[in-house]
């Protein structure tokens, strides 16, 4: 569990993708859809948002539900605010993100994303 929490605050949260070698493995399976697989795709894809502070406990903009791991699996809950689609302001949704450790490290990763709509354009 403790792997996978570094990954959602130290990374995700904080962007310190530098970092990404301690907690993830190079071949780093990703299984979402609008990243490629591997440590080195992963840390070019995150790697040139800001990097933040490491938050303390209780000072996570991430809001982790629940943490459960089972043989070598884990899931993190989190509450995730979402536009509407119709733009017309947010909703709170729950957001579901599993890994796979192997060695102490996160090897491979699933969620629920899914590729952007396009909208399309008739021409008259």
């Amino acid at each position: 569990k403790q792997v996978v929490l570094h990954i959602v605050r130290d990374l995700l949260e904080a962007n310190h993708w530098k970092d990404a070698p301690l907690y993830l493995s190079e071949r780093y399976i990703q299984h979402n859809p609008m990243v490629a697989s591997g440590r080195a795709p992963v840390m070019a894809f995150f790697g040139s948002r800001p990097e933040g502070p490491i938050p303390k406990d209780g000072e996570w903009k991430t809001k982790v539900v629940s943490v459960v791991a089972e043989d070598d699996l884990v899931i993190v809950a989190m509450v995730r605010e979402l536009p509407k689609p119709n733009g017309e302001g947010t909703y709170t949704t729950t957001w579901f993100d599993m890994w796979r450790i192997v060695d102490g490290k996160a090897d491979e990763h699933w969620d629920g994303a899914t590729l952007p709509a396009v909208k399309q354009v008739v021409k008259n």
